[in-house]
């Protein structure tokens, strides 16, 4: 079982579970300062709320250019987690947006695939996005969530790739 994490330097708490190998992240993901990741995402207004259905959050290109958004999940009325993904790299992208953003809030934002086990997670304390993180999962079925203020959303084994595709 292989675990990347990358946590926040706001002292987010991550916990190690067992036989789970802790490592950083892409380097020029870490070292990217929190004000920046705050003031780089776009200011776009959110939906107004109507009494069917909660306000969503608009995904924020966080990804990356070529990344598209091939499935969504809002938790609640906090934000959405995006399931992102560029066919040119054949890799899926997941970060979670909230709402409105604010005050720093615990918020994740998690990929993964089942066989080898493998999953990528940011987790930390953000005013408006966790992520992003990404995995090559081309032929494969990915989990993926997203977590703000201890509220889930997310799916497991979705967006199955050609199992004929050819990984690298």
């Amino acid at each position: 079982m292989t675990i990347i994490r990358r946590a926040s330097a706001i002292g987010a708490a991550v916990t190690a579970t067992a036989c789970a190998a802790i490592a950083l992240a892409p380097a020029a993901a870490a070292a990217e300062p929190m004000t920046q990741r705050a003031a780089a995402a776009p200011k776009a207004a959110a939906p107004k709320a109507t009494a069917a259905k909660a306000a969503a959050a608009t995904y924020n290109g966080a990804c990356g250019g070529g990344y598209s958004v091939v499935n969504s999940a809002q938790i609640g009325t906090k934000g959405t987690v995006f399931l992102t993904y560029n066919s040119a790299t054949g890799k899926n992208c997941v970060v979670t947006v909230r709402t409105t953003p604010g005050k720093a809030v615990h918020m994740t934002a998690s990929l993964g695939f089942a066989s080898p086990t493998t999953t990528v997670t940011d987790t930390g304390y953000y005013t408006t996005y966790a992520g992003p993180v990404y995995l090559d999962a081309r032929g494969l079925c990915v989990t993926w969530r997203g977590e703000i203020s201890g509220e889930v959303a997310g799916k497991n084994g979705t967006n199955c790739g050609s199992l004929a595709a050819n990984r690298h």
